[in-house]
């Protein structure tokens, strides 16, 4: 099969299109032909070595956590599933190798569900990841109707799935953004406030009595400038500082989760839940996806077609 893959810690420069053995599919594994496949910021970290202290890395490493495709072949104990299903999932094992940018994957059920009918291939493989993060977040914090909750970076890949999220959830969204993004937001149910110098005086002056939770998807200081904004410390989340747990709040690092992937499909497919899907490569330009992606400038979603 066709793959992306790095010999060793590298960047963009460093990957190669090479010929690679299929994935053997072990048991309650199904192996997936791959439509597409989405692009995270964690795939580039996790190839510069950023995430060394916390995962086992073996090469060569095929990249990429976020998947949709077909069901070529089905493994001992995988009944889930049968040949010919359309699923998607965020394939995250226990230590990093055989990933979703390749023409074939092996994924244990538990990190598949069925593709939501209502979305293309491109559309879905953005989802997994990003969706569930989202979802993780909004859970751990106990997100329910009549909230108003803060979403930083709520234009990014996280945060455009975070806000829709919450607002079926019958929550009220405030959504950091530049101002290029902010009727983007709007469109989603959002209300837009642009981030940088002065962002806490924004959020007060659309809740003056601060807001009920806070979602951190971009890190540097938005756990500090949002703690005096939310009524309880125990309601911010964040996937990118620890800042957070430090006042008793969380730090979340998103699980693959089968059941969770259903719910965000049921929403898609009753038109409550989409993908704004800004780049679309083939799988042989994966080097330049990860450049656009590392320019943080994206709206929404990078997605590699197979």
């Amino acid at each position: 099969m066709k793959a992306i893959t790095l010999d060793k810690y590298g960047s963009a420069d460093d990957l190669q299109v090479v010929e690679m053995p299929e994935p053997k599919v072990g048991p309650a594994e199904v192996l997936v032909r791959v439509k597409a496949a989405g692009v995270n910021p964690v795939d580039w970290k996790l190839a510069a070595g950023y995430l060394d202290p916390v995962m086992e890395v073996r090469f060569p490493l095929i990249s990429g956590w976020d998947v949709a495709g077909v069901v070529e072949a089905v493994g001992m104990d995988a009944g889930e599933f049968a040949v010919g299903d359309e699923v998607y999932g965020y394939i995250r094992k226990d230590w990093a190798q055989n990933g979703a940018y390749a023409e074939l994957v092996a994924a244990n059920v538990r990190m598949l569900a069925a593709k939501p009918a209502s979305l293309s291939w491109e559309q879905a493989a953005g989802v997994p990841l990003a969706g569930l993060t989202a979802y993780q977040s909004l859970r751990r914090v106990g997100v329910g109707p009549g909230d108003t909750v803060l979403v930083h970076a709520a234009a990014g890949g996280v945060g455009t799935f975070g806000v829709q999220i919450a607002v079926t959830l019958g929550a009220r969204v405030i959504g950091t953004a530049s101002e290029r993004n902010h009727d983007f937001l709007r469109s989603l149910g959002a209300e837009p406030v642009t981030y940088g110098e002065g962002l806490a005086d924004r959020v007060r002056g659309l809740a003056p009595d601060g807001v009920d939770a806070v979602l951190d998807f971009v890190g540097g200081d938005a756990v500090e400038t949002s703690l005096p904004l939310v009524r309880r410390p125990d309601r911010v989340v964040s996937i990118a500082s620890g800042e957070a747990e430090k006042h008793g709040g969380h730090l979340l690092w998103v699980r693959p989760d089968s059941a969770g992937l259903a719910e965000l499909a049921e929403l898609a497919d009753a038109g409550e839940l989409t993908t704004h899907v800004e780049h679309t490569l083939p799988l042989e330009q994966a080097a330049e996806a990860w450049r656009l992606n590392e320019s943080g400038r994206t709206r929404g979603k990078i997605v590699l077609t197979v």
